[in-house]
């Protein structure tokens, strides 16, 4: 059985061309937007921590790539690097091995998701690991649950994948597919 962060990843590969732009919305050490950046033809990576940028710039490096822009920003600011994309990934929570109390925050996860709905390409995919085991974890899980469950569903699938036996608020994974044109009112 794949663990939920193995089952982003394919459910993304499953799309991702050499093509397509991406956007990795919440870069952390760098591990998504290597997997990105193996796939696609350009990757937007965001994050609010200068270690985030030094640790994934690195990993890159390492890797020979050099198609990824570490953007020192939050992910509520992607629409001023992207237009169309057909693919984006989230780990909502905290930079493992840094200050956890930086967070991901309700407001600009939000605003970020639905942004991105917007940019999507028809058929693109949102996968959004949902880590909720820390102060103000529980806000922002009910918040994206509540957003992504009012998404109409003549234009997006979502999917949810979690353990259900675990203890210690396992992370859960939201799977997001756009059917065809997303209009926000």
């Amino acid at each position: 059985m794949l663990r939920p962060l193995e089952m982003a990843h394919q459910f993304l590969a499953e799309v991702i061309t050499k093509e397509d732009i991406v956007v990795d919305a919440t870069m952390g050490n760098g591990h998504d937007t290597l997997f990105l950046a193996e796939r696609a033809k350009k990757v937007f990576a965001f994050d609010i921590q200068e270690q985030a940028i030094e640790q994934t710039r690195t990993r890159l490096e390492m890797a020979g790539l050099t198609n990824a822009e570490l953007i020192l920003a939050g992910h509520e600011q992607l629409d001023i690097y992207v237009e169309e994309v057909k693919a984006g990934i989230f780990n909502l929570g905290y930079l493992p091995s840094a200050d956890k109390s930086i967070i991901t925050q309700p407001n600009t996860t939000i605003l970020a998701l639905e942004k991105l709905c917007q940019r999507l390409v028809l058929g693109g995919r949102i996968a959004m690991m949902v880590y909720y085991g820390h102060e103000g974890g529980v806000c922002e899980r009910d918040a994206v649950l509540d957003f992504v469950s009012q998404l109409p569903q003549r234009e997006f699938t979502v999917t949810i994948y979690q353990t259900l036996n675990q203890i210690n608020h396992p992370p859960f994974l939201l799977m997001l597919e756009k059917l065809k044109e997303y209009n926000h009112g």
